[in-house]
């Protein structure tokens, strides 16, 4: 398997390439050269495999000979040890046909540790095979850089800068990242909201020098180690509920759009995905896309589900290179929009190929409380507000033709206030992280400014 950039500046580069440059050198995101797919019996075929047997052999086809089969089921255990239920990543039913699929029982507590574990994994035996080091860097809306740091603190190659809206993530998504003492793990509170840090990434990926001298990887979504790893939790819960016999219908609380577009490589390898919902907060870019045409950016409004609080959605360009044939020259000219006005109008025949499988909606603040309260009423259940944003769009599909599966993204016990206020209930944080409000924090606030960022990152990235 081979890998191409979107944007057409890069191409035939291997996993273990993109696994380590995160972003392609042209500003774009990296796919695989084709789509692999497995007929009906080679899906029946892993029903009876565990977790991280079905796991190797999803992700087996992208990999190619970067791992052997046995060394990629080892690596998945390995971080399979790290989660706190038995069963990974559980569902848990409803109603008749309504699922939530829990990604939440990993170190952080978020549905990021799946893919993160892994990731890290992977890059800690592609660096030890080159010999090198490197710099990651990542921007968090909130739980990405709790669950980098937690996967990378060990590693003895990579030093890792992390970049979060200052005030703008909740007390315990911040401190999951900045009680960290490790010499290797460096926080900066970006004045601004996750669009800037997000911005600032790219634009030190983009700044060829600086990503040479300080030996720049990504960790964020936009490294497609991270959306072939959430491929597994689709295939696996696909199976548990029938799949390849029974069609489905995923939602997912998504801003980046990373989480919903493993599904979409779920489907194009051949599980019976009939619709995958995009499930939005206020900061609505996604649905607004999809329902009106038009892509464009706004004013980010902070929210009780902070990991979306988004208008950038990243991963949406690996939906529209698929939507507009593949041609890399089409898909920059949009981007080129984005950069210079701020949005762009999605081509008709692409709206009409992304239509066929997606769908949207939106849930408002009071939506997210009143579900959080209904949910806790109705099942027992106590859902964090980005997983209510799921369940209320789930149900505002009333009339599900099909067996529905919600993703829940985060434990509740990292959202309590919103948690408290629609339940009455303050929940509890697990015991292996019960102590978290007594460490000392360690984090460093600065502009939104590229110059600044750089110069920080340069000055401590050898202390690492």
């Amino acid at each position: 398997m081979h890998y191409l950039s979107t944007r057409g500046g890069d191409a035939n580069r291997t996993f273990e390439d993109v696994l380590l440059a995160g972003l392609a050198p042209d500003g774009g995101l990296y796919v695989p050269e084709h789509w692999p797919a497995f007929p009906k019996e080679e899906w029946r075929g892993l029903r009876n495999l565990s977790w991280g047997g079905v796991a190797a052999m999803v992700m087996k086809p992208f990999v190619g000979d970067f791992l052997t089969g046995q060394e990629l089921h080892a690596l998945v255990e390995g971080a399979q040890a790290t989660f706190h239920h038995a069963a990974t990543t559980p569902l848990k039913q409803l109603d008749d046909a309504l699922f939530l699929l829990e990604l939440f029982h990993g170190p952080t507590l978020a549905f990021k540790d799946v893919a993160m574990q892994i990731l890290a994994r992977m890059m800690d035996i592609a660096l030890m095979r080159r010999e090198a080091h490197v710099t990651i860097i990542g921007a968090t809306s909130g739980d990405t850089g709790s669950a980098a740091i937690e996967a990378f603190r060990h590693s003895s190659r990579a030093r890792i800068f992390i970049l979060h809206p200052h005030e703008r993530v909740s007390a315990i998504q911040r401190r999951q990242m900045t009680t960290v003492d490790a010499p290797n793990v460096f926080n900066i509170a970006i004045e601004g909201d996750f669009d800037d840090c997000q911005r600032l990434v790219k634009q030190m990926f983009n700044d060829a020098p600086f990503r040479e001298r300080m030996r720049l990887a990504g960790v964020n979504s936009i490294n497609w180690g991270r959306i072939l790893a959430q491929v597994i939790y689709y295939a696996t819960s696909a199976l548990a509920l029938g799949a390849p016999d029974r069609s489905l219908c995923y939602v997912v609380p998504t801003g980046n759009f990373g989480d919903i577009f493993a599904g979409y490589v779920a489907r194009k390898m051949g599980l019976p995905i009939d619709r995958l919902v995009v499930a939005t907060n206020v900061n609505d870019i996604l649905h607004r896309a999809l329902t009106t045409g038009r892509y464009e950016t706004g004013e980010v409004t902070p929210t009780s589900s902070p990991s979306m609080d988004i208008q950038v959605s990243s991963n949406f360009e690996r939906l529209l290179f698929d939507a507009l044939e593949r041609d890399p020259g089409r898909l920059k000219a949009l981007m080129d929009q984005l950069t210079q006005s701020g949005g762009f109008g999605i081509p008709e025949e692409a709206l009409a190929y992304i239509g066929q499988l997606f769908k949207s909606g939106r849930a408002s603040e009071e939506d997210v409380l009143d579900t959080i309260r209904r949910t806790y009423e109705e099942t027992g259940e106590i859902v964090d507000p980005h997983t209510a944003v799921g369940l209320a769009v789930a149900r505002a599909h009333a009339g599900r033709a099909h067996m529905t599966v919600s993703l829940a993204t985060a434990h509740p016990a990292k959202f309590p206030e919103a948690v408290k206020a629609a339940t009455g209930v303050h929940p509890a944080l697990p015991p292996h992280l019960a102590h978290i409000m007594e460490l000392e924090e360690r984090f460093e606030v600065l502009p939104a400014d590229l110059a600044a960022v750089e110069t920080f990152i340069a000055s401590h990235a050898q202390r690492g």
